[in-house]
């Protein structure tokens, strides 16, 4: 059995191509949940900001009657553009451990990854959408009402 490596903690690998190709479908799964949680933070965030901007513009339109609570979309909105952020660290965290466990040396002989680790994009993107997030989130913040 040439071509299995035991670990410490009972974890058999195995080096065929179906675990490769297992480790691969495992590495793009997680990608798939990154960008879904990009995707989620990015709608939060759009909508927290859309619901600030709908309801100023209505407060400002003749013959609508004014609000009982008239800050009530602005702290919704600022608690979902927050959701969203918070959203974004939180799975940039998972992403990050469940990653380094993907590329750690018990899996590395199925990895098929030599010394040279290419990372995607989304680290890049999730960073941006956070700053994009925090600038939201002060925009809506700091602005007089």
């Amino acid at each position: 059995m040439a071509n299995q490596i035991k670990q410490p903690h009972g974890l058999e690998v195995r080096v065929t191509s179906d675990s490769h190709f297992a480790w691969i479908r495992t590495r793009m799964s997680l990608e798939r949940t990154m960008m879904s949680w990009v995707r989620t933070s990015v709608a939060l965030i759009g909508f927290g900001f859309t619901i600030v901007q709908f309801f100023e513009r209505l407060h400002a339109m003749d013959g609508v009657a004014p609000a009982l609570r008239p800050q009530a979309p602005r702290y919704l909105g600022l608690t979902l553009i927050a959701a969203g952020v918070l959203v974004l660290l939180v799975s940039i965290w998972q992403y990050r451990a469940v990653v380094r466990y993907l590329l750690s040396k018990e899996f590395e002989p199925i990895a098929g990854i030599q010394e040279v680790v290419r990372h995607t994009p989304l680290y890049a993107i999730s960073i941006a959408m956070i700053f994009i997030g925090l600038f939201a989130f002060g925009a809506v913040f700091l602005r007089a009402v």
